[in-house]
């Protein structure tokens, strides 16, 4: 496995603190050590996801930004890259049809801050993102180095202010959906089947919202966990060109 150049540690817009040792350091869920960012030591190929993280700006990611007033309920999601038999990968789940939010979509894992995770200006959404993951699809926290983390952005239908929290899943352990009436089931997806032009789309909302979304896995990924891969995919240099024309049309209750 090749190793990126880049070997300096991250600082959070949150300011959460950063490595200043050898070999990188672990995120950490509530109670299992400092929740910290490093990009110390990392697969070359997450390179230029690290600049991209580094660099983007709010408004380059959505159009929908947190109230000035600091309205809406904090949390956190963990955007977790690994190396799968096809390359490079994500991490995804789809959440339960019965669920009252953002019911049956596939989404990165991850939910609100509890009081627990501290500060949600620093380390908390850090805790937050691994603590979620934890708890929705089993994995193991400890396995897990947080290299970036994105400005945060607004989900106006749920009053969420999201932070995506950026992760190596360099000790890879084993995933599934912990509970079913939360989660439905819990999957990975190879960045080559994300970037392939032949699984994206635009989807298209009986409100008037339209956005990317990728066929992929068996399922429609869209709304705001398409927003985010398709912006770093965008300022990562990954992207291909692909037909924004085509169009899925979604139901209503969606």
């Amino acid at each position: 496995m090749t190793r990126g150049t880049q070997d300096d540690s991250v600082t959070t817009e949150a300011g959460a603190g950063a490595d200043t040792g050898r070999g990188g350091t672990y995120g950490a869920a509530r109670g299992r050590g400092p929740a910290t960012v490093s990009a110390r030591g990392l697969p070359g190929w997450l390179d230029p996801v690290v600049t991209a993280a580094r660099t983007v700006r709010p408004a380059q990611l959505s159009r929908f930004l947190p109230p000035e007033d600091g309205a809406g309920r904090q949390s956190a999601v963990l955007v977790l890259f690994g190396e799968g038999a096809r390359g490079p990968e994500l991490l995804l789940m789809e959440r339960a049809s019965t669920l009252r939010s953002h019911a049956g979509q596939p989404s990165f894992p991850g939910g609100a801050l509890d009081p627990e995770d501290g500060d949600p200006h620093t380390t908390g959404p850090l805790r937050a993102a691994l603590r979620e993951a934890e708890e929705e699809t089993g994995l193991d926290p400890s396995g897990v180095q947080l290299f970036g983390v994105l400005p945060r952005l607004y989900i106006p239908v749920s009053e969420f202010v999201v932070t995506p929290v950026l992760g190596w899943w360099r000790e890879p352990s084993p995933v599934g959906a912990v509970d079913l009436a939360e989660t439905a089931r819990v999957f990975t997806v190879p960045v080559a089947d994300l970037t392939d032009p032949g699984h994206r789309v635009t989807v298209v909302h009986p409100g008037g919202y339209q956005g990317p979304a990728f066929q992929v896995e068996s399922a429609l990924v869209w709304g705001f966990t398409a927003g985010v891969i398709d912006r770093l995919l965008h300022f990562s240099g990954w992207e291909r060109p692909w037909d924004r024309t085509r169009q899925v049309p979604l139901d209503w209750r969606a």
